[in-house]
C-alpha cells in the first residue's frame, strides 16, 4: 500500500497522544513494507528514528497560519516571507509558547481550517495540494490525522483524485471546548465536510459510537483500529520500588484530571499505612495550564506535602520507560470520557497497573488487558479507595501489571497495528467503490 499521512505536531512541548498515535502508526506501516509519506504541519514533529523520518516540509506553519487568520495582509506575502515563518527553529520555539492565542482566535482559526478553500489559509492549503500533486499517481490513499482538518479532504479530491481516509481521536473535547457560538458552527460545519471523506478508521468502539452520533456516520464507513505501541525497551522492573509510588504521565492539565489526582493523593497520605507514599508526574504543559499548575502547588505546600511530590521535565520515549519503571500504579484520572489511552498500554508494557475512571475507553481497554482497575469518575475519594490496595499489596499490584503486560505485548504491538490498520483501509477503499 502506499499511503499519504498528513499529521499536525505539537512541537513536543507535551504528551500528545495523536503525535505519538500518528507516530506509531507510521512506524508500523512502514516496518510491514508499506510506502508511507508523512507529510507534517503546524508544528515540527517529534518523531525519532530513521523509520520515521520524512522529507516533506511543514505545511500550515503555525505561525503563518496564525498570521493569516488576523492579517489580510499575510495572505498574500511572498513565498520567501512564508519560508522564514516556517522556519523549523522559529516553529520549536514557537511550540513552547503553545496557549497563549486568545480562546477567540483559536476558535475562528479552527472554523477557518474546516472552510477549506474558503478559509483565510487558502494560500497555506494551495502551497500544500501544489506538494501533493506530483505524487498523485503513485498514492493509493490519504489519510488524515484527524477530523479536524476534514477541509483538506474536498480539495485533495478534487486535485489529487484519491480516496482519503480520516482519524479519529478526540475531537469531541476539542470542539466542545470552544464555546458557543463556535462549536456549534464548527459541528455543523464538520457535518458538512465530512462529505468529503471516503472513511474513517477511530481509535476504539467507545469513540466509534460517539463519532457516529455527532456526525451522522453510516456505520459502514467508520472501523476501529486499537492503536499498539512499539513494545521494544519496555521492561517491568526487577522488584517493585521501595516507597510506593503514583505515577500520571500526560499533559499536565486540569483536564487529565490533576486536581482531582492531587486531592486524592492528600487523602491516602493521611493512612499512616501511606505516610511515604510519593507523586511522580511527567508530560510536560503549555502555558495555558501554568495558572492550574501553580494554584495545586499551593495546596500541596499549604497540605505540607510539596516535597513528596515531583514534577519530570523530560518526558521522551526512554525517559518514560525509566520514569514507569519506578511507579507502583499509574492513573491520569480523566475528566471527560477519553477516546483512548496510550499512555495505559505503555505502563501495562511495563507491568505497572493503572486505575482510571469507568467511563470512556478504559472499560474496554482493561476488559483486553485485566492490567487495572476502574473507579467512578470525577471524585477523589473513589480514585483514592481503588488505588489504596494496590499500594498496600505491591505483590498483587505487579500480579495485574503482568498480565496487562502480557495482552500488550501480544495483542497492542505495531505488527497488529499494520495488519489491523492495512484490513481496514482495504475494506474501506472497498466499499467506497461498492
Amino acid at each position: 500500500m502506499k499511503m499519504i499521512q498528513i499529521t499536525p505536531g505539537s512541537g513536543g512541548t507535551f504528551y500528545c497522544e495523536n503525535c505519538l498515535r500518528d507516530g506509531a502508526l507510521v512506524r508500523a506501516m512502514r516496518l510491514a513494507g508499506h510506502e508511507v509519506i508523512l507529510v507534517p504541519m503546524y508544528l515540527p514533529p517529534e518523531l525519532t528514528g530513521p523509520e520515521l523520518a520524512t522529507e516533506a516540509p511543514i505545511f500550515f506553519g503555525g505561525l503563518n497560519v496564525y498570521l493569516q487568520q488576523t492579517s489580510a495582509v499575510f495572505r498574500h506575502s511572498p513565498r520567501w516571507f512564508d519560508r522564514l515563518l516556517d522556519s523549523r527553529g522559529l516553529l520549536s520555539r514557537l511550540a513552547r509558547l503553545a496557549g497563549m492565542t486568545k480562546p477567540q482566535t483559536l476558535a475562528e482559526m479552527t472554523l477557518s481550517m474546516l472552510q477549506g478553500t474558503e478559509g483565510r489559509q487558502v494560500k497555506e492549503l494551495n502551497r500544500l495540494l501544489e506538494w501533493l500533486a506530483p505524487l498523485a499517481d503513485q498514492t493509493d490513499v490519504v489519510c488524515l490525522s484527524n477530523a479536524l482538518l476534514a477541509g483538506l479532504a474536498g480539495p485533495i479530491h478534487s486535485r489529487l483524485h484519491r480516496p482519503v481516509l480520516c482519524f479519529l481521536q478526540d475531537e469531541d473535547g476539542f470542539l466542545d471546548g470552544l464555546g458557543d457560538p463556535y462549536s456549534r458552527q464548527a459541528w455543523d460545519l464538520l457535518k458538512q465536510k465530512v462529505r468529503d471523506i471516503d472513511g474513517f478508521i477511530t481509535v476504539s468502539d467507545f469513540y466509534s459510537g460517539v463519532m457516529r452520533r455527532r456526525l451522522d456516520l453510516p456505520e459502514s464507513k467508520i472501523k476501529t483500529v486499537y492503536m499498539g505501541i512499539d513494545t521494544i525497551g519496555y521492561e517491568p522492573a526487577p522488584k517493585a520500588p521501595d516507597r510506593p509510588t503514583i505515577g500520571f504521565l500526560s499533559r499536565l492539565c486540569e483536564g487529565k484530571g490533576l486536581g482531582i489526582l492531587f486531592d486524592a493523593f492528600a487523602i491516602l497520605r493521611k493512612d499512616p499505612q501511606l505516610s511515604n507514599l510519593r507523586l511522580r508526574l511527567a508530560g510536560g504543559k503549555t502555558r495555558e495550564d501554568i495558572p492550574f499548575l501553580d494554584m495545586q502547588m499551593k495546596k500541596l505546600i499549604a497540605a505540607g506535602l510539596d516535597d513528596a511530590v515531583e514534577f519530570l521535565p523530560v518526558f521522551d520515549r526512554s525517559a518514560r520507560i525509566a520514569f514507569l519503571r519506578e511507579l507502583s500504579v499509574l492513573t491520569v484520572p480523566e475528566i471527560r470520557p477519553a477516546s483512548y489511552g496510550l499512555y495505559l498500554l505503555e505502563a501495562l508494557a511495563c507491568g505497572v497497573p493503572v486505575v482510571q475512571p469507568w467511563e470512556g475507553v478504559f472499560s474496554e481497554l482493561l476488559e483486553f488487558t485485566g492490567g487495572g482497575a476502574l473507579y467512578q469518575p470525577n471524585r477523589p475519594e473513589n480514585l483514592a479507595e481503588t488505588i489504596k490496595p494496590l499500594l498496600l499489596d505491591p505483590a498483587k499490584a505487579r500480579e495485574l501489571g503482568g498480565w496487562g503486560r502480557e495482552t500488550v505485548l501480544n495483542r497492542f504491538n505495531l505488527e497488529q497495528t499494520a495488519a489491523e490498520l492495512g484490513k481496514a483501509v482495504a475494506e474501506l477503499l472497498q466499499t467506497r467503490i461498492e
